[in-house]
């Protein structure tokens, strides 16, 4: 029998994939838990229009992205910390701290989305990436000054 996965199920597949599994395990268990629907020519046409939706979704928040990431190129964050002897700086400069500082200039990024390569901890500019999406990314100027 053939069924759509209503979400992932182990062994099985990923959500939306279209399975061949026997009668009993399908009837008792994938669509009495709710894990499944059968594959009719109507549910079948219905998972493909709700792909489609989800596509031109994802396309658009994609380019929405990559025009967030167009204007952080022009961006400067600077972050003033304290420092010590010889111009140690006392700590690193957290992913936080950047969001905080990006909300600052308008822009809301999630700090989880800021990919610190090493730790921020010296005088001078550095380069941070962010990561909007799997398939935008962009980088960001940072700068730490006493």
């Amino acid at each position: 029998m053939k069924v759509i996965l209503l979400q992932d199920v182990k062994k099985q597949g990923k959500k939306d994939q279209i399975i061949n599994v026997s009668d009993g395990y399908a009837n008792n268990y994938l669509i009495k838990n709710g894990l499944a629907v059968a594959a009719t020519e109507t549910s079948t046409n219905r998972l493909n229009k709700e792909l489609a939706t989800r596509k031109k979704e994802e396309d658009a928040f994609v380019e929405e992205c990559k025009k967030i990431v167009e204007k952080l190129k022009n961006v400067e964050i600077v972050i003033k910390t304290k420092t010590g002897e010889q111009d140690k700086v006392f700590g690193t400069v957290s992913s936080k701290k950047i969001c905080d500082e990006l909300k600052l200039k308008g822009f809301d990024i999630d700090k989880k989305k800021i990919i610190l390569d090493h730790p921020i901890n010296s005088l001078g500019t550095h380069i941070v990436k962010i990561k909007l999406h799997k398939r935008v990314e962009g980088e960001l100027k940072v700068t730490l000054k006493k």
